[in-house]
């Protein structure tokens, strides 16, 4: 007898729909599986034959032949395994077809006493019946609360095959699962493991941070070993502006897609921040693997990717940031085809001015010689620097700043300007597809960016004297706009320019 029940795989970070067709014949007992199964597909026979043998189900000594269609499509992960359970039930006339399986979307790891364990890609995948008019997709109960977030398709929350094939029998009715209300609140607060009050000094550089986070613009800090660079970048995600649900989607679908999504956080609300060691592979930065799986900057979409001693990391690692900071995506191409990840991050990076960290400061004598310390800074090229929108210095603190009992502005208070200067920037780009002032293009700047004449004559100027690339005039533009957003300014100023003009690196540019 032949069966066909519907399940989904993930590519990339989108779902695609998968038909286990299970056929039942027969002959020597035997047990295939056929449709380009990895090896965690193909271990399912054991966890399959278990869990029905566990769960009270007779299990057919018969030849069993399981395929994957489409079979072009290479199959991974265990979330086949309840799909397969259930054909292979319904082949063997186990269950009463009182419902038409081809309304239904079944998804889930079987444990060999016969629960439902938690799958990874549970929101791709339920996103994906929705859009192919699927009414109802059983998943497992710890991941109900995660298909949930797809609205419009009725989710069914599943502890053990026993229990669903009670439901399919029309015995023990599984009751749908009902979303939270204050799942999607936008409302609620985010908890942050550092506050800008505990920094003393450096108003300077909490500027920057406060332009950098209000625009979604890329910065790198510079300066002596202790000066406070990585402390001021684990603080920045508490400045950042809260995600719109869009957002707080697309970052959830990535880290469930990784199996990085914690069990108790079915929606990521807070803005990720990433900060990967320089001895990161290339892989691991950008994604890829012989199973291609999302890497650090797309782990790090919406948020902060913080690379810390900047120029330790590898010179091919860095280079390979060029493409995702233009194009906000990076495309992985292996044998099996191409897949596409988002990559739209905040580059936050620190770095010290020469090898031993002391070059210009004004305290400690610098031991290292002129090639080495040149040789220490063009680590970073040209063309990625080009990248940066903002570039600062951060000297070393001193002890009259240290230990000043004055308060100091917390993170709550700097977000709050943030939050309205983003809130301007979404109303003005409420007709197209942007989000910040950084992720404009040359046309979106001719568009949103009105300059002021005695602006345009400063721009003029530093166009001449500072030798600024078509892309660094642009990034200045948007840098401008962004400021004037604080200010609350229709219109860029010379005094926008002029501030947006001092973050750009002091040489090679």
């Amino acid at each position: 007898m032949l069966a066909t029940v519907r399940s989904c795989a993930v590519v990339g970070l989108e779902g695609a729909l998968i038909e286990v067709e299970v056929d039942i014949s027969q002959g020597l007992a035997k047990f295939v599986i056929v449709g380009l199964p990895d090896a965690a597909v193909n271990e399912a026979k054991e966890r399959v034959h278990a869990a029905i043998k566990n769960s009270g189900n007779l299990f057919p000594f018969k030849h069993i032949t399981v395929n994957l269609a489409p079979a072009d499509l290479r199959k991974e992960g265990p979330a086949y395994d309840l799909p397969i359970a259930i054909g292979i039930l319904y082949a063997y006339g186990q269950l009463t077809p009182q419902e038409e399986l081809e309304g239904l979307v079944f998804l889930g790891e079987l444990s060999l006493d016969g629960s439902v364990r938690h799958t990874n890609g549970i929101l791709p995948m339920v996103a994906l019946a929705r859009e192919k008019n699927v009414k109802a997709v059983f998943v497992p109960a710890v991941d109900a609360m995660e298909a949930t977030l797809v609205e419009g398709i009725m989710v069914y929350p599943v502890e053990t095959l026993g229990q669903l094939v009670g439901h399919l029998n029309g015995e023990r009715r599984i009751e749908s699962y009902t979303r939270d209300p204050s799942l999607l609140d936008q409302t609620r607060q985010a908890e942050y493991t550092q506050d800008m009050a505990a920094i003393r000094g450096q108003e300077h550089v909490k500027r920057a941070l406060e332009v950098a986070a209000s625009g979604g613009h890329n910065l790198l800090m510079s300066g002596p070993p202790g000066s406070g660079k990585t402390l001021l970048a684990r603080a920045m995600p508490s400045i950042l502006p809260r995600m719109v649900i869009a957002e707080a989607l697309d970052v959830t679908k990535i880290y469930s897609v990784s199996g990085m999504l914690p069990s108790d956080v079915p929606l990521i609300i807070q803005r990720p921040f990433r900060a990967p060691h320089h001895t990161i592979s290339h892989a691991g930065l950008v994604g890829g693997g012989r199973i291609p799986r999302p890497g650090e900057i797309s782990l790090a979409h919406r948020g902060v990717l913080f690379l810390d001693e900047l120029p330790e990391f590898g010179q091919n690692v860095l280079e390979v940031l060029r493409q995702p900071l233009e194009d906000k995506v990076v495309t992985i191409s292996r044998a099996q085809g191409t897949i596409t990840y988002p990559a739209n991050f905040m580059l936050v990076g620190a770095m010290n001015p020469c090898p031993c960290g002391f070059y210009g400061d004004p305290v400690k004598e610098c031991s290292c010689s002129t090639t080495s310390i040149m040789r220490y800074q063009k680590r970073i090229s040209g063309p990625l620097l080009d990248r940066i929108d903002i570039h600062v210095e951060v000297p070393r603190v001193d002890y009259e700043k240290l230990a000043d009992k004055r308060r100091v502005e917390d993170s709550a208070t700097i977000r709050r300007r943030v939050q309205a200067a983003r809130d301007r920037q979404l109303q003005r780009f409420a007709s197209t597809k942007l989000t910040c002032n950084a992720e404009m293009g040359p046309a979106e700047v001719r568009d949103f960016c009105e300059v002021e004449p005695a602006a345009e004559k400063l721009l003029k100027a530093a166009m001449q004297q500072l030798h600024l690339s078509a892309r660094a005039f642009h990034r200045v533009l948007k840098l401008a706009r962004t400021i004037a957003d604080l200010a609350e300014s229709e219109t860029i100023a010379a005094n926008h320019v002029a501030e947006a003009i001092q973050y750009r690196p002091k040489i090679g540019m």
